[in-house]
């Protein structure tokens, strides 16, 4: 028998394990952001039998596989795991096995779970957790919660566990009409700029804005927002009394207050690279669709853009000036066909809007003559500037019927495009 990972007793927990708000919360503790196998095994077990299983599994760990087996879990779990870009390739290799992924390979993959998950059993303190977030006025968010946003179903098996929320709990309302603003930090005062007149254009049109939480463009769609008294919300890599990055502290309270900063792990965790990207595929799954205002090609917004457009979300990019390595991100995507071009609110609001919410379109500079007929165009164009010519001599340049011609001098001489002068005309 193999060595257990798990040395601790049962009965030294320090939670009730029979509470599911509390088991999600730990839940929360063992597993990474987006661990496919973790959501497929509390979807399919619950979390208090998962924790359970987890439990049994970290003591005898060559047995792990075969107990989810032999309550019939565990090809459900590798199925339903395996549909994601963050599996393992070996969950994808079992899942393609079909039927025999109840085999060696599929334990092999829970047994690697239970490695992962195991060392962070010893140290699980959920209630002591959950009693820090309610010192800061936070909620915790559970899926049978009714402010639970039902946009991160398309999540699958990444979809998050548990949310940790501080300011506005009701994430489903302010999910039901919202649009991600997301970019680099390293912006530019194009980026700046372009930034706030989306936030504030969209938040003017009720829209919810939503980003990370980071500086450049990020902090740009929360502040914009902050200043027409709209709702935003921030998704942060780490637990939210752990207000990152610290120059962003004061946005981040006011956001709290006018919106919600929100988190998938516990109060005091870290922000690390992983959990940025991970947080990411939350900004895409919450919102109706997401804006690239300014990115480089290897700008962590771009892995938001990827997961808009792996939950079929509309994505739109921002153009930028083609010299510029901050928009080439944005022009690559425009490129390859992978976002809409956006360049005001008005376009944003129809690419994530109701049916119906259209841009008003755009048009050039009118000129005069825009609305004259083709004869009048032909004659309009055949007259001097300067040098008056003779009606003969104009309906030969425009080849047109002298009785034409007339006819159209007299309307353009009513417009105020043409003038007789000196036995001639001319344009006015």
């Amino acid at each position: 028998m193999a060595e257990p990972l798990f040395e601790l007793p049962r009965a030294r927990l320090r939670f009730d394990r029979e509470d599911p708000v509390l088991a999600r919360a730990a839940w929360s503790r063992i597993a990474e952001p987006g661990d496919p196998v973790a959501g497929a095994l509390v979807e399919h077990l619950g979390p208090v039998d998962a924790l359970d299983w987890l439990l049994d599994a970290a003591r005898a760990p060559d047995r792990a596989g075969a107990v989810l087996q032999r309550i019939g879990g565990l090809p459900a779990l590798v199925q339903s795991a395996a549909g994601h870009a963050e599996a393992p390739g070996r969950v994808r290799g079992a899942a393609a096995e079909g039927p025999s992924a109840s085999g060696s390979r599929a334990a092999e993959l829970v047994v690697a779970a239970v490695g992962r998950w195991a060392p962070r059993l010893e140290r699980l303190d959920p209630e002591g957790e959950l009693a820090v977030l309610g010192r800061y006025g936070g909620t915790f968010l559970t899926p049978d919660h009714p402010g639970w946003p039902t946009t991160f179903a398309g999540l699958g098996a990444t979809a998050p566990l548990s949310l940790w929320v501080r300011g506005d709990p009701d994430l489903a309302r302010l999910a039901a009409r919202s649009v991600s603003l997301v970019g680099s930090r390293a912006c530019t005062g194009y980026g700046v700029r372009v930034t706030r007149d989306l936030a504030c254009g969209l938040a003017d049109r009720g829209f919810t804005v939503v980003s990370g939480g980071a500086a450049g463009i990020d902090a740009e769609a929360h502040r914009g927002a902050l200043v027409s008294g709209v709702s935003t919300v921030a998704f942060l890599a780490g637990g939210v009394d752990r207000l990152y990055p610290a120059s962003s502290t004061e946005l981040l309270l006011r956001t709290v207050s006018q919106g919600a900063v929100v988190s998938e792990v516990p109060p005091g965790s870290v922000p690390g690279k992983q959990r940025f990207l991970k947080r990411n595929r939350l900004i895409a799954a919450f919102t109706a669709g997401t804006v690239v205002v300014e990115a480089a090609l290897r700008s962590g917004a771009l892995s938001t853009a990827n997961h808009a457009t792996s939950l079929l979300r509309p994505l739109g990019a921002v153009p930028g000036p083609v010299t510029s390595m901050a928009s080439s991100g944005c022009h690559e995507l425009l490129r390859r066909g992978a976002a809409v071009c956006v360049t005001d609110a008005a376009e944003a609001a129809e690419l994530v809007g109701d049916l119906g919410e259209t841009a008003p379109a755009r048009q050039g500079e009118t000129r005069p003559g825009d609305d004259l007929d083709p004869t009048g165009k032909a004659v309009l164009d055949a007259l001097p500037v300067r040098k008056p010519a003779h009606e003969r001599s104009v309906a030969r340049t425009a080849g047109l019927a002298l009785a034409d011609t007339t006819g159209a001098l007299g309307l353009l001489e009513l417009m105020g495009l043409a003038e007789q002068k000196d036995g001639g005309w001319r344009r006015r």
